[in-house]
C-alpha cells in the first residue's frame, strides 16, 4: 500500500477509527513513540504535536497493532484497514 502524506490521507485514516471501537485523540504529551495505545479501553492517542507525517506513520503503527472488527466498516475503509494490517 502507497502511504500519502496529505491531509487527505490522514482523514482517511481518521475515518476507520471512527468506525471502529477505538477513540482516537490527538494529545499533548510526551510520547516516546509519538503516540500511546490503550487496549483495555479502546483509546489510542496521537501527540498533536507531530507534523502531518508523523501522524500519518504513528495511526499506520497502530492499526498494524490492533485487530478491529471489520463488519461495521464501509468497503472502502475495510480495504484500506486490511491493506495496512497485512504490510
Amino acid at each position: 500500500m502507497e502511504v500519502k502524506y496529505t491531509t487527505q490521507f490522514l482523514s482517511k485514516l481518521e475515518d476507520i477509527f471512527s468506525e471502529s471501537d477505538y477513540m482516537l485523540r490527538y494529545e499533548k504529551g510526551n510520547f516516546q513513540s509519538g503516540y500511546c495505545l490503550l487496549r483495555e479501553t479502546h483509546v489510542a492517542i496521537v501527540n498533536k504535536y507531530y507534523p502531518l507525517e508523523g501522524k500519518v506513520n504513528s495511526l499506520i503503527e497502530i492499526l498494524k497493532q490492533i485487530e478491529l472488527n471489520t463488519d461495521k466498516m464501509t468497503d472502502k475503509n475495510k480495504k484500506m484497514y486490511l491493506d495496512i494490517h497485512k504490510s
